[in-house]
């Protein structure tokens, strides 16, 4: 957290603040450890990104429960609920930053600057006799079709800078109003695919070896949300056979691949660890959402991103 959210923060309540990201080794509170460090405060209301929040935390008197992400899926909202305690969130926070490596990745893949970036590195400019020119060619994205499946707040962010770049958008989002329908032919019209849907059990592994087969050949793969939307053995095959051109990855199953994984061997893929929301910028976001609903909070007034309104009457 930085910036005027956490001034205002500082306005509102005395703050302890012990930013996880600083921490080496990691270090990340479960909820009986969390408990314990909140008694120790005497904290009347949390702030959390990583940390678990359960169980014995809410056996203290809390006024309310922050997590600096959008879905705040390391809280038990049921159990917060239950004892009244507020939970809310920073939907969005991330957004201008994931969609601006989307596009850096997009680029990267097309242009194949990677490759060509080792290639000076390594003086083989002219590697085996052949000038930069005949391998590095690829295809400008102004005048593509880009389709975009999931249609929240990070897609949104990325459709207006694509269209800015010159690119037709597609969308497909079955909950979302204003978006497509029809993911096939989304899909099948478009140059470019990027992921954009949140991981739940009915889009758990829902773009398979079916939807990679409705890519046309040549077109470009970005998945920019969870690796688990995606099947990784079927985007593998369709990288293999060479229908995709290639393919921008910004997350993985346990946060990593394996030693050996046969995306790691290949040139025609850009791989970066989860970095898409990993700006000075989400950090300020975060924290003037989480202030600004913990004033309207404190004033008795409704907070804007609160998940369970229905504590509001019942609060301790």
């Amino acid at each position: 957290m930085r910036g005027p959210g956490l001034d205002k923060l500082r306005s509102l309540a005395e703050v302890v603040y012990e930013p996880w990201i600083e921490q080496q080794p990691l270090k990340l509170y479960d909820g009986p450890k969390l408990a314990e460090r909140l008694a120790a405060e005497q904290a009347d209301i949390v702030v959390v990104e990583g940390d678990f929040v359960s169980g014995p935390v809410f056996e203290l008197p809390l006024v309310a429960l922050a997590a600096t992400r959008g879905d705040p899926n390391n809280i038990d909202v049921a159990g917060a609920t239950a004892a009244g305690i507020p939970v809310l969130r920073t939907p969005g926070r991330n957004a201008d930053a994931v969609a601006e490596l989307a596009v850096c990745l997009l680029l990267a893949v097309a242009r194949r600057v990677l490759p060509a970036d080792a290639d000076v590195r390594e003086l083989q400019v002219f590697r085996d006799g052949t000038i930069p020119y005949q391998r590095f060619r690829g295809p400008e994205i102004a005048g593509r079709t880009a389709a975009l499946i999931g249609y929240g707040a990070v897609a949104r962010s990325l459709e207006w800078r694509l269209r800015g770049l010159g690119m037709q958008v597609t969308t497909y989002d079955p909950y979302v109003e204003g978006a497509g329908r029809d993911m096939r032919a989304a899909v099948e019209a478009a140059d470019v695919v990027s992921l954009h849907a949140t991981a739940t059990p009915e889009t758990v592994g829902f773009f398979g070896a079916e939807q990679f087969g409705w890519l046309r050949p040549g077109s470009i793969f970005l998945n920019t949300a969870r690796a688990k939307l995606a099947d990784m053995d079927a985007l593998v095959a369709a990288l293999e056979s060479g229908r995709l051109a290639g393919a921008g990855l910004d997350h993985f199953e346990g946060e990593q691949l394996p030693a050996g994984h046969p995306l790691l061997g290949m040139s025609n893929v850009v791989l970066t660890p989860h970095i898409g929301g990993a700006t000075l910028e989400t950090e300020a976001r975060g924290a003037q959402m989480v202030a600004d609903d913990i004033e309207r909070l404190l004033a008795g007034g409704t907070p804007v991103h609160i998940v369970n309104p229905e504590v509001l009457g019942r609060q301790k």
